[in-house]
């Protein structure tokens, strides 16, 4: 592990060589090409250069003075209006990385007493949040006591908070990262608030907080940890479905398993195959996103694009906080000698509950295939406000079944339009259940006692769908029927096939990709008598990218013309999927 750990170190020494000269003598940063800057951006270089302080013990670099770039960035997030909190967060644990002793930290040393009363003030203030902010809170409570600007510390009473609501929220114990709405959207930025929360423990004062407040973490972190065997790629493509994934689908998933690692929250016998699930999470994450020529973290080009609020500055600076914490975890971790033993693939098929009440029921089905390789994730959760195609309940598996990133479109599934209400089949489900078929198939099926719009609203008075998945081998069959409880007359039917490409330079060799004779998809039933509109070539298009390449082609069935829908009466739409699954050289 020490070599990953010089390996981790290298690359942060490379990216932030890279990215230094955006820092601006006010402590602003300058944005890429043809990008805005965020009002958080010097928090986040902030807390990057404080955690390469705390894995290296340098303060220069290329030159540089790192303490002087450090007291700029924490002095502009600080003066930052209206206040970016989770910017003021990061500053503040970047700034706790040089000591948690005023008297010490050199950083602290360099801010003018302007600045150092206002961090006393900005660090008082918060909101109440019931999303993954409420970890932000909570790095601002640690950062606070930890340098005796207050005796009172919050940490704990936050901590509490926020896993109080997990349990409001979730009944399984996940991270519901809604506000406001119909509730459950299930994503990326759960990790993210449990791994920025333990990283805020790691560096509070009083170490008796954090042996306290450990046990609460591992109750909800050990939940996403079990989700890593069956949800990561032999090829190491992590989390791979909501907004934000991508280069941060790697990230987290790492930084989760090396922190599990650390603590104790993964069992010795279970060790090496984290260790294999963390070396592919990495090889991906590194042949994907980094420019190996010239040493930084590209996310966005012409054929691939990112989630829309992730700068690139952002994204290089959080890559070289990462992978210092990568470097200091990596030598803590004790790991077994010798190659890792890899258990052979095998065809699983699983469902994880992330809620189950009387209201609605949402979760993720995990399937993979051993012989051809696809492996999918099929997400049933809300996009929480954010509706795009990364969190609608079709199978997602980036190189075969791919949607265009930040936009909507209804992939694989049937979008119904009734007046002013567009409904889809995704956001909830009741009775969802998953088992085994004929011929060791296995099958996902869920209803939806009410049709639901767009704006994740349930419609009453209109119909119900329910909704089947089937599996076997490399073949996906997918089957929505439909019916109505009085007359009504449809609007408008769409569904919307993507065909997209691995990027042709950032590729991982192994990776899944779409062979020459594509889907192979046949329609088996279609009561709604729609036709295959001609294909749209999208290469040229720049609003039809992924997190891994590019979309050259929709594939559109549509029918334009009204339906009288009758009560009585099913309507079915039953489409069979036999994907040329081949690989990246």
């Amino acid at each position: 592990m020490h070599s990953f750990s010089e390996q981790c170190l290298d690359m942060a020494r490379s990216i932030l060589g890279h990215n230094l000269d955006s820092i601006q003598p006010d402590g602003t940063i300058l944005p890429a090409h043809a990008e805005d800057s965020r009002p958080d951006e010097p928090g986040h270089v902030a807390y990057a250069l404080g955690e390469y302080f705390r894995a290296t013990g340098e303060t220069t670099l290329k030159g540089q003075d790192l303490i002087d770039l450090t007291a700029r960035c924490v002095t502009a997030q600080m003066f930052t209006e209206p206040p970016a909190e989770n910017g003021l967060a990061y500053a503040a644990l970047g700034l706790l990385c040089f000591g948690p002793s005023k008297e010490r930290n050199p950083v602290w040393e360099r801010l003018v007493e302007e600045t150092q009363l206002r961090i006393d003030k900005q660090l008082l203030h918060r909101s109440d949040y019931t999303n993954h902010w409420q970890a932000f809170n909570i790095a601002k409570a640690v950062a606070r006591f930890s340098f005796g600007l207050s005796k009172k510390d919050e940490t704990s009473r936050l901590i509490e908070q926020m896993v109080e609501r997990i349990n409001q929220t979730s009944s399984a114990g996940f991270f519901d990262d809604a506000t406001t709405g119909f509730g459950g959207n299930f994503n990326l930025y759960g990790v993210l608030a449990l791994i920025f929360t333990r990283s805020a423990l790691q560096l509070h004062a009083n170490s008796g907080v954090r042996d306290r407040k450990l046990p609460t973490l591992r109750t909800y972190g050990e939940k996403y940890i079990r989700m890593m065997p069956d949800l990561v790629r032999a090829d190491g493509l992590g989390w791979a479905f909501g907004r934000a994934a991508g280069a941060y689908g790697q990230m987290h998933c790492i930084t989760l398993i090396l922190q599990g690692l650390r603590d104790g929250w993964i069992a010795d016998d279970q060790k090496s195959k984290y260790f294999d699930i963390l070396r592919r999470l990495f090889l991906f994450f590194y042949g994907t996103y980094l420019d190996q020529e010239h040493g930084f973290l590209d996310l966005r080009d012409d054929e691939r694009t990112a989630y829309a609020q992730h700068t690139t500055r952002m994204a290089n600076f959080d890559a070289a906080r990462y992978l210092c914490q990568w470097s200091r975890l990596a030598k803590t971790v004790q790991m077994p000698s010798g190659a890792p033993k890899v258990e052979p693939p095998r065809t699983s098929a699983r469902f994880v509950i992330f809620d189950k009440s009387n209201r609605k029921e949402q979760g993720l089905f995990l399937y993979r295939d051993a012989e051809s390789g696809l492996h999918l994730q099929v997400p049933l959760i809300s996009c929480g406000g954010h509706l795009s195609s990364d969190a609608l309940p079709f199978p997602h598996c980036p190189g075969v079944f791919d949607w265009p990133n930040n936009v909507y479109l209804p992939i694989m599934l049937p979008e119904l339009t009734f007046g002013d209400n567009v409904t889809l089949p995704a956001f909830y489900g009741k009775n969802c259940v998953t088992g085994l078929g004929l011929r060791n198939s296995f099958f996902f099926r869920y209803d939806q006692p009410d049709l639901i719009n767009l704006k994740e609203e349930i419609v009453k008075g209109i119909g119900s769908v329910k909704v089947q998945w089937n599996f076997s081998g490399s073949k996906v069959a997918c089957e929505f029927a439909y019916t109505v409880r009085q007359q009504v007359t449809l609007d408008k039917f769409r569904y919307v096939l993507a065909v997209a490409a691995p990027h042709t330079k950032y590729r991982q060799p192994g990776s899944l990709a779409l062979g020459p004779e594509g889907f192979r998809c046949t329609v088996a039933r279609d009561d709604f008598s729609a036709t295959w509109r001609e294909t749209e070539v999208t290469t040229a298009d720049a609003t039809y990218r992924t997190n891994y390449g590019k979309i050259h082609y929709l594939q559109h069935l549509v029918r334009d013309h009204p339906l009288v829908m009758r009560p009585g009466q099913t309507y079915r739409l039953a489409v069979n999927f036999d994907p040329q699954v081949t690989h990246v050289e």
